[in-house]
């Protein structure tokens, strides 16, 4: 008997404030089970006839139905008051008749069962909520702050950005921020949804709701409360499930279309039968609960879910569309890639060894502030190489470094800069491979060179092939150089790609590919994304992109895995078969309940026990993708 109203989240309370609120519509409480039980004592009492009619009326079912029907009754005026046609108003005038034909004990059965249902569609639309409201009992409601020398607990509405925070072992982390100092490993699977936890150094982010693991962190704290990256989530989601999608507005359409076909099959039924008991059988059989409270579950259970794993759906449009998605177009740097140098290969020239080349070229960068710079480092401290300060250092715009060290000059850049320099005593001819690469030379003499480019991310090439495998075109945009476009499209099995494309070249694409009919999701991160975002059927931005790009987009990325992208697709696909499933089984047991009951086949008693059923196949169908308390992957 729900409707899409009736399922509607609670405001969430800011981490550090009281979350005990007064339970929302729908909650399952014990005054209504207690009048279900009422109803139920009073149904067998008026079928077994334990009590005499006064005048011909039984008093009890009478008072029953009254009493017991009320919140029923009471919706009914307000529905048509608003002038809308929904089933508690067709169920008040089955009740109604019901009483009026002195089918007292039939009248009472047809409560006993609709009160039944509700109660157990609230439960179920409950454990919808829960799954949500769950989230807020992660984030700790004080937080361990740093002033000077001495460390105090306060509320977490207390702590401001800058603040540091000390996050001791096995302790939840309060704030979203940088790591200053520390080391630990953080499990932070019910933010970004990774399952292995994460080595936090020095300069790592960390996330509101992770926990922290065997080391002691201090946090400079950049977002508190609903600002965090957690506190995104559950206030996205409460936002997204108050956002009615197109389909809901559908289902509750459908339900009133019901609503006429029952009452015009019922005076048909009449007409040509003239058996009133039938017609009302015809009201009671016909019903959309089903589909009226289940679609806006579903598309609650599928944010939800999404959410769990990493994902922040703005929005109940937004969760639809996906699920009608047929073109996936992808940005490439930060998207598929880091969006920041590493170090690919070591190439050593000949007779020298790799781990030299990697010493002395983060030697001379040290001091280098510049990306390549860092990557190098990065990569010496994979190879676990100690690395000294250069007695000299010079940056040589568009060229490389220059460094002396231990006596001798240490040069790492282009091979063009190499090339002019006629101290090198080795050739560079002996290293053609290497020729795009960043040369390093010591003491006049060729050492090697690293290949410096953008690296996939890990799980790229997987998440392409899942898409592939849904049947999605996947499409890869980006502004790079055609080879380096070109070289990672071949990577990933991309056959539709284009390159050195403005900000204003990828919306025409996107724009393109709309015009053609395709529904099309646009993934990516930066300022030169946002406008194709905005024009896409659904933006998908990763996490670690621009405020710009976030905005944007209509779906949040928390944890930069494309995996969750894949994931969320995949949700979205099954929440829409399970919404039009539930539209075509809405109207098949409509259609046979009202023909059965018609030809007298169904009495009023049986038509309410199918309409209940239908009513709950149908949410429970829905409640499959409400998650049910199970860890975040």
């Amino acid at each position: 008997m729900g409707t899409a109203e009736n399922v509607s989240m609670p405001q969430p309370a800011l981490p550090g404030e009281s979350a005990v609120q007064p339970e929302p519509h729908g909650h399952v409480n014990r005054t209504d089970v207690v009048i279900f039980a009422l109803v139920g004592v009073a149904a067998a009492v008026s079928w077994l006839g334990f009590l005499p009619r006064v005048a011909g009326i039984d008093l009890l079912a009478v008072a029953a139905v009254l009493g017991g029907g009320w919140p029923v009754f009471r919706e009914a005026l307000q529905n048509l008051l608003a002038r809308r046609m929904t089933m508690e108003l067709s169920m008040t005038l089955a009740l109604g008749a019901a009483l009026g034909m002195r089918e007292f004990s039939t009248a009472v059965f047809i409560l006993f069962f609709v009160l039944g249902a509700e109660i157990l569609e609230d439960r179920t639309v409950t454990r919808g909520r829960r799954a949500i409201r769950d989230l807020l009992a992660l984030l700790p409601a004080k937080a361990v702050v740093r002033f000077g020398n001495e460390l105090v607990d306060v509320p977490i509405s207390e702590v401001h950005p800058g603040d540091i925070v000390v996050i001791r072992p096995a302790a939840e982390i309060p704030v979203d921020g940088v790591v200053v100092a520390g080391r630990s490993t953080v499990n932070q699977a019910n933010i970004t949804g990774e399952s292995m936890p994460v080595d936090k150094l020095p300069g790592a982010p960390v996330f509101a709701g992770a926990t922290n693991h065997t080391g002691m962190l201090e946090v400079r704290t950049e977002c508190v409360g609903l600002d965090t990256a957690f506190g995104r989530i559950v206030d996205a989601v409460e936002k997204a499930e108050r956002c009615r999608a197109p389909v809901q507005k559908l289902a509750d359409r459908l339900a009133g279309w019901i609503v006429y076909f029952a009452l015009a099959s019922a005076i048909l039924t009449v007409l040509l039968t003239h058996n009133i008991r039938s017609a009302l059988a015809v009201v009671i059989a016909a019903g959309a609960c089903g589909v009226a409270a289940g679609t806006p579950l579903a598309l609650l259970g599928a944010i939800g879910r999404a959410a769990r794993g990493g994902a922040v759906v703005k929005g109940g449009r937004h969760m639809e569309a996906l699920g009608a998605i047929d073109t996936v177009v992808l940005d490439k740097t930060g998207t598929l890639t880091f969006g920041e140098p590493f170090v690919t290969a070591v190439i050593p020239y000949p007779a020298e060894d790799g781990d030299r080349v990697v010493r002395l070229a983060a030697i001379a960068e040290r001091p280098s502030e510049h990306p390549v710079g860092k990557a190098i480092q990065k990569e010496a401290a994979r190879w676990g190489v100690i690395v000294s300060d250069p007695q000299s250092f010079e940056y040589l715009p568009g060229r490389g470094v220059r460094a002396s060290w231990n006596g001798g000059e240490i040069l790492v850049g282009s091979a063009t800069w190499l090339s002019e320099d006629s101290g090198l005593s080795t050739p560079l001819r002996r290293m053609p491979e290497a020729a795009g690469d960043v040369l390093v030379a010591y003491r006049g003499k060729l050492m090697g060179a690293l290949r410096i480019e953008d690296a996939l991310r890990p799980e790229a090439a997987e998440a392409v092939s899942r898409m592939k495998a849904l049947g999605l075109n996947v499409v890869l945009l980006t502004g790079d150089r055609a080879r380096v476009a070109e070289k990672v499209a071949h990577q990933l099995g991309v056959q539709d790609f284009a390159a050195d494309l403005l900000p204003h070249h990828k919306l025409e694409r996107v724009e393109q590919l709309i015009r053609s009919g395709r529904r099309v999701a646009m993934v990516g991160d930066g300022i030169n994304d946002a406008p194709a975002l905005a024009q896409a059927t659904v933006g998908i931005a990763m996490g670690s992109g621009t405020d710009l790009a976030r905005q944007s987009a209509g779906v949040l990325l928390l944890g930069n895995n494309l995996l969750d992208c894949v994931d969320l697709l995949e949700t979205a696909r099954r929440c829409r078969r399970i919404i039009f499933f539930n539209f075509a089984g809405t109207l098949a047991a409509d259609l046979a309940g009202v023909a059965l009951a018609a030809v007298g086949i169904l009495t009023p008693l049986l038509a309410a026990v199918l309409h209940v059923t239908s009513e709950m196949a149908f949410i429970l169908n829905s409640a499959r993708l409400v998650p049910g308390g199970e860890p975040p992957k």
